[in-house]
């Protein structure tokens, strides 16, 4: 609930009903934190569906009523906030990853299943229009600007770093073999995510996902 101002408060002879405004609506102020949130937040839906190279900032303006000369207010370039965008949806993820794979109310295999479990039901919460920002990125990096090469590889190694954590976890429950490397199958484990998640968007289905999990957890060492 907001916090009601002195200016809105009536006094007892001051009619409580506004008349309704007339023309445009208020222009939203420059320097708003939840205005540069609202257009983080657009272009991660917008990057999400149709990749970096293909999205113009206009429907992005458009969904969060900002007219173009205030988002650079905010972005120096498109290329500055497609790497917010694209670091903010890397933190997320990550915080993500960190409440499944770290959790040691569980045995360290079962954390990766309900990962697994987790993302499932976000791809069909969306009706699989969205995948991973990261691997949409990564697939298109031959066009995209330089400085996005260096950030997509930093985020993937700290998604690989957090699941070898895990996988640890499990050399030390006695799940996996202690002579395995938790660094390369954890880097395994995403090069075949990202295509899992490309494929479940492509069928519309589940089904890969599943199907990955457990050819990846078969083909442990235990």
């Amino acid at each position: 609930m907001n916090n009601l101002s002195l200016d809105s408060m009536s006094s007892p002879h001051t009619s409580t009903t506004e008349k309704p405004r007339r023309g445009r609506p208020p222009k939203i102020s420059r320097d708003n934190p939840d205005t540069r949130a609202e257009l983080i937040r657009s272009g991660l839906e917008q990057l999400t569906e149709q990749g970096f190279a293909s999205s113009g900032i206009e429907p992005i303006l458009k969904k969060v009523g900002v007219p173009k000369g205030s988002f650079y207010h905010y972005f120096a370039s498109k290329e500055a906030f497609g790497q917010v965008v694209l670091q903010n949806y890397a933190d997320y993820f990550l915080r993500k990853l960190e409440i499944h794979l770290l959790d040691e109310s569980y045995l360290p295999l079962t954390r990766i299943r309900h990962f697994v479990a987790d993302a499932k039901a976000g791809m069909i919460r969306y009706e699989f229009k969205r995948g991973c920002l990261v691997g949409n990125l990564g697939q298109e990096v031959g066009v995209l600007p330089d400085s996005f090469r260096p950030q997509i590889i930093e985020i993937f190694v700290s998604w690989q770093d957090c699941l070898a954590r895990c996988l640890k976890d499990a050399q030390l429950h006695g799940e996996l073999a202690e002579s395995a490397n938790c660094q390369l199958l954890a880097e395994n484990f995403w090069v075949g995510w990202e295509g899992a998640v490309s494929r479940a968007k492509l069928v519309q289905q589940a089904t890969p996902l599943d199907n990955y999990c457990d050819l990846f957890m078969a083909a442990l060492p235990k």
